[in-house]
């Protein structure tokens, strides 16, 4: 049975502590649905019951940021693959912050910063449901993967920023604000 709340519970937060990865899906009013798998590890926090962050490094693309720039809607959403099943959805109005927006320095205080980080994504939350989860498989974590932040680690900054520079649109054309530095960050 889905259960429905305004804000994050206490153990809403805890069940979030515990999961190694979570999901984001974004949409603009046109164009392709973005759903994405996170699962770095240390890359979210819950900043009050109706505040939630991410790091994201730069990848393949980066819808997200074109989707809330032009639409803010964002779902988060974690599943609990170990005892007691569960799924919790977090349903929000997204922004991304650069490493050159005056929020960034106090945003990214809170967060471990990885090599390639291009932004953070704040999310407001609007409301949270939580559902059984029943049919949802039993997993176990063997490991993170190092892959991405041992990618960026080994790329020239000024390379970097020149790539992420030319970045400017999604898939879809839609506009975005490529960073303007290069985070080194720390592996593990």
């Amino acid at each position: 049975m889905a259960e429905f709340f305004d804000s994050l519970t206490e153990d809403h937060v805890a069940m979030i502590g515990r999961q190694p990865v979570f999901f984001v899906a974004t949409a603009a009013s046109d164009g392709r649905i973005n759903l994405s798998p996170k699962g770095l590890a240390d890359t979210f926090r819950v900043l009050s019951p109706t505040r939630v962050a991410y790091l994201d490094l730069a990848g393949s693309g980066n819808e997200t940021h074109a989707h809330l720039a032009a639409d803010g809607r964002i779902t988060l959403m974690m599943c609990n693959f170990e005892a007691p099943a569960l799924i919790l959805r977090i349903y929000g109005r997204g922004r991304p912050v650069l490493p050159a927006d005056p929020d960034w320095e106090d945003l990214a205080a809170g967060f471990n910063l990885h090599p390639g980080v291009r932004q953070i994504f704040d999310v407001a939350v609007e409301g949270v449901q939580t559902s059984c989860g029943w049919g949802v498989p039993l997993m176990r974590l063997d490991q993170h993967r190092e892959t991405l932040p041992r990618y960026h680690a080994a790329q020239d900054p000024a390379e970097w920023v020149a790539k992420q520079a030319g970045r400017t649109h999604s898939l879809d054309g839609l506009p975005v604000r490529p960073t303007d530095r290069y985070i080194t960050g720390k592996l593990g």
